[in-house]
């Protein structure tokens, strides 16, 4: 993966979302029409956080998120998405 040489402000995230899941668990092929949007990622870069509410997670986190959470964002032609800390449902 190319160096992000974006730095988000404050308390906000840059996320990578995972990819969409392309076929069902029972195999069934799901059209891009239909794709629900992914509601996980890995954590790109973080922000200094706010004086008194440090970031609470780290670059390489997986995390989960609200399905409609974060503003898109293309850097270097790769989607990413810039949220705030307390958008992040927690890691996995």
């Amino acid at each position: 993966m190319a160096k992000i040489t974006f730095k988000p402000n404050e308390d906000r995230v840059l996320v990578e979302p995972a990819p969409a899941e392309a076929k069902t668990a029972s195999g069934i092929i799901i059209p891009d029409t239909a794709k629900e949007k992914p509601q996980r990622g890995k954590v790109v870069a973080v922000g200094d956080g706010l004086k008194d509410k440090p970031v609470t997670v780290k670059v390489g986190d997986h995390i989960l998120y609200g399905k409609y959470s974060g503003t898109e964002l293309t850097i270097d032609g790769k989607e990413y998405l810039v949220m705030r800390n307390s958008d992040i449902f927690g890691t996995i």
